[in-house]
């Protein structure tokens, strides 16, 4: 919606859906870390998506993640952290945005004593279903990792770098 004149409404009405797009990403992340997942699903659109999560998988519906999430995360030694920053949000037009995110993620894996700390990014795009903004594609990439296993009750640093040599391994 750039490069148009937009009136005072038009205006108003693009600072609400870029605040119910953050909304979005930061109830999708608080659902992650509160383990949801029906309120992880409605994130996405029901249909077609694009989800692409680099080592957790490339899904192309929302159920698909939704499974892997509950199957991998949803544990109570699984204690996830996301923090969303600096948003940049686009509006293409009234149904359409584009959006790219930083995350910091950390994880406690208390059954396997690690410790995982991610820095990565998201591109996004999102679509106004309904008048609800939704995720409709997504993805994630990893630009920093830090692992560090816990067992012998000292900080053993597994891997530090920016992309892990291995699967990222995630307990069941």
């Amino acid at each position: 919606m750039t490069g148009q004149t937009m009136t005072l409404a038009n205006r108003i009405q693009a600072l609400e859906d870029i605040e119910a797009i953050k909304r979005l990403k930061y109830d999708y992340f608080f659902f992650c870390d509160t383990k949801q997942p029906e309120n992880v699903r409605g994130c996405f659109v029901d249909g077609p998506v694009h989800i692409d999560y680099g080592q957790i998988g490339v899904f192309d519906h929302r159920d698909a993640l939704v499974a892997v999430f509950t199957e991998l995360a949803c544990h109570d030694h699984m204690v996830e952290m996301h923090h969303a920053q600096n948003p940049r949000i686009d509006l293409v037009d009234r149904s359409r945005a584009m959006g790219s995110w930083g995350l910091y993620y950390y994880l406690i894996d208390t059954r396997e004593n690690s410790v995982t700390q991610l820095g990565a990014y998201y591109e996004d795009e999102y679509r106004k279903v309904d008048g609800n903004w939704l995720i409709c594609a997504t993805v994630c990439k990893v630009n920093s990792t830090y692992r560090c296993d816990l067992s012998e009750h000292v900080a053993r640093v597994l891997f530090a770098g920016s992309n892990s040599p291995v699967q990222a391994k995630l307990s069941r």
